[in-house]
């Protein structure tokens, strides 16, 4: 039977009713449309030829779609008021009970491989926690250890059952991080569900076990904190290694000091402190060097092991730290120094070098200088600070060592000066800022000027005109003294030589100041006689200015090169006679032309009668018995050049006929007698400057 005709029963609508009425609950939806397609199945399969299997595959999908008991009963139910439907109703309730006998049958299978399952996991988990390596216990929210295995007791030297009779405030170490605690009981009460920990606990025979690990927390069904547990790794060679490490790091391998990277770090942390103080004793052993020379390395290396074992125990008793900086320095710093109390405590620094110290069946003697430096933390950096305590140790060494020095804003800053002025000259000297000056040298019987003296001045771009006395000594140091003295040489030579052939009759001389480095050049020779064949000047009108030192060598003999000098005619002069040694006996052995009479001598004639006077006579009448001229420099007054005159000086020069000043300016006093500067001695204020206006290259 296809369907129904309109004003018919419909045999699928009757079945569904009844199947519906049958199940008594609500129907989805779902399941309508299934029990709509079962209906409409049979009623095919009834009324044709019987298709039992029909039937049969109907009853297999309801009870795997629905398998609900009252289902079954409801449809064969509902059949029987179908005609002819016996055996598809037989069919029916065959495929579905064999359907549902099957998923009963695969149900249980499903619960007895899941229990199999449970059984196997819950076996594992007990062979992992049992057999673990890394300790694991389980505590309650109270802190009572309810298990553990038997990695976590053996860390700590326990059987298990004696582990689990603790609790966990039995394992708290005085020395535990703070808040760690604070962390684990914040899990306990369920307000994290788990913690990361670096804890240490104390083994059963007191030594200290480091450990890593977390606690996880379990809830129970409802949510609510139920137990803990802790799995932790014994880390305690690692963290000895790491301990290890960070002092091989920090401190230095000889000695076992604080090293710089240590100090360096103390020192920051002492500048934290915003309304503190700072100081530090930095300390060199003197002559270090010789003991390494005279008994090994070996012999200096115990030494300053021995050196920074003493140190230690001194400053660890005052509370400051001691620190090796490399080599043989220490330093010593000290927090919160009273105003001035540095310079006592490195007094008793020194002390501790007092007695010797005994190394490898040596008593070595040993002492140090020490550099001060203390001041309130908003004054320097920690750089600045260490490095004037590197230039304070400097000045100790430089004023005999076994000392301590304190440091010294300004003196730094003048030696900061000189570090710029060495630094620049050599670029200065190549940019012409090196100007030569010329000062009159005036024969005292006619008041006539009869020679120049050279003098240079350095024009410096930022610290302005500066004096001999500001460069020279570090072109000798630094070896600019040479070139240097060759450019003031060659010009002076080329405006000489120029006046003189312009004045053939004047026979000017230029007189030029040599230091000892230039004296000692091997190519000095050479390089005058150049200059004079190139300017044209003749030797006889140059004269060479040396000191006693320059003019002597190392074993009191007269340098080879003045006399080569002496040799092409040049004159040379002796400069500041009277001042050092004075041994006379060199004066027979060189060849001189000149005797210039120190300053001190000059400057004391401004005296009443006697005083310098007879000793200037003395000088003068000793250099002409030896055939020597004799030039007086730095005459500022009247009465100086009246007893000078009166002392029988040839010659004379100073700010009493003119000061020094450029070519251009001085050409104007060499032609005609020159008078004095108004007879007015110089102020006592411009003296200083008289002084640095001396003849190039004092």
């Amino acid at each position: 039977m296809a369907g129904a005709h309109e004003g018919q029963p419909d045999p699928v609508s009757d079945l569904v009713s009844g199947w519906v009425a049958g199940l008594a609950r609500p129907v989805s939806p779902h399941e309508l449309a299934v029990l709509r397609d079962a209906a409409r199945r049979l009623v095919r399969a009834a009324a044709g030829p019987a298709e039992p299997d029909v039937a049969r595959a109907v009853g297999a999908s309801l009870a795997a779609e629905l398998p609900d008991p009252r289902l079954l009963p409801a449809a064969t139910a509902a059949l029987a008021r179908l005609p002819g439907t016996a055996d598809v109703q037989a069919a029916l309730t065959e495929g579905y009970l064999t359907k549902l006998h099957a998923t009963v049958r695969h149900g249980q299978e499903a619960v007895r491989r899941a229990e199999a399952a449970r059984r196997a996991g819950e076996a594992r988990l007990r062979a992992i926690f049992l057999d673990a390596g890394i300790g694991i216990a389980i505590t309650d929210t109270a802190g009572r250890i309810v298990d553990a295995n038997a990695a976590f007791a053996s860390m700590l030297g326990y059987t298990v059952e004696e582990f689990c009779r603790l609790g966990v405030v039995d394992l708290v170490h005085p020395d535990d991080a703070a808040g760690l605690w604070d962390t684990y009981r914040e899990v306990l009460a369920g307000r994290r569900d788990r913690a990361r920990l670096e804890k240490r606990y104390r083994h059963r025979d007191g030594r200290i076990v480091w450990t890593d690990g977390t606690v996880s927390l379990i809830r129970d069904s409802r949510g609510a904190p139920f137990l803990a547990v802790a799995m932790a790794e014994d880390v305690t060679a690692r963290r000895l290694l790491q301990e290890r490490l960070q002092f091989q790091a920090t401190h230095d391998p000889l000695t076992a000091l604080p090293n710089r990277t240590l100090f360096q770090e103390r020192l920051a942390a002492a500048f934290g402190c915003a309304s503190g103080r700072v100081g530090i004793c930095y300390l060199d052993l003197d002559d270090f060097k010789a003991v390494n020379d005279r008994l090994g390395h070996d012999v200096g290396d115990a030494l300053l092991a021995a050196v920074a074992a003493r140190l230690d125990r001194w400053a660890a008793a005052r509370g400051h730290l001691a620190a090796r900086m490399g080599g043989d320095e220490f330093v010593v710093l000290v927090t919160d120094p009273p105003a001035g109390a540095l310079a006592g405590l490195a007094e008793t620094v020194l002390a501790v070098f007092g007695a010797p110290f005994r190394v490898d069946r040596h008593d070595v003697a040993v002492s140090a200088s020490i550099g001060v430096v203390e001041c309130p933390v908003g004054d320097m950096t920690p750089a600045e600070l260490l490095k004037a305590a590197d230039v304070t140790l400097y000045w100790a060494k430089s004023d005999g060592r076994g000392r301590w020095a304190c440091f010294d804003p300004e003196r730094h800053a003048r030696e900061k000066v000189r570090h710029t002025l060495a630094a620049t000259l050599r670029p200065g000297l190549e940019r012409a800022e090196f100007v030569v000056e010329y000062q009159p040298i005036v024969d005292v019987g006619t008041g006539r000027a009869c020679g120049v003296e050279a003098l240079v001045r350095w024009h410096h771009p930022t610290l302005g005109v500066l004096a001999p006395d500001r460069f020279i000594g570090l072109a000798e140091e630094t070896g600019a003294i040479v070139p240097l003295g060759l450019h003031v040489l060659a010009q002076a030579c080329a405006h000489v030589a120029a006046w003189n052939r312009a004045h053939p009759a004047d026979d000017l001389f230029l007189s030029v100041n040599l230091a000892v480095r230039q004296a000692h050049d091997p190519a000095l020779v050479a390089d005058v006689s150049r200059i004079l064949d190139t300017t044209g000047l003749p030797p006889r009108l140059l004269q060479l200015e040396l000191t006693e030192s320059a003019l002597l060598g190392p074993a009191g003999r007269p340098v080879e090169a003045i006399t080569a000098l002496a040799g092409l005619g040049v004159h040379i002069a002796v400069d500041d006679f009277g001042t050092g040694y004075s041994n006379l006996s060199y004066l027979t052995l060189l060849p001189l032309h000149t005797l210039k009479l120190a300053g001190v001598f000059v400057d004391r004639l401004r005296d009443g009668p006697g005083g310098a006077e007879p000793i200037v006579a003395g000088l003068v009448a000793l250099a002409h018995a030896l055939g020597l001229v004799v030039t007086a420099e730095g005459v500022e007054t009247p009465c100086q050049l009246d007893r000078l005159r009166a002392a029988g000086c040839d010659t004379v020069q100073g700010w009493l006929f003119a000061r020094p000043a450029p070519w251009e300016e001085a050409v104007d006093l060499l032609d005609r007698p020159l008078p004095v500067a108004g007879g007015v001695p110089a102020q006592r204020a411009d003296e200083t400057t008289v002084r640095d206006a001396r003849p190039f290259p004092h």
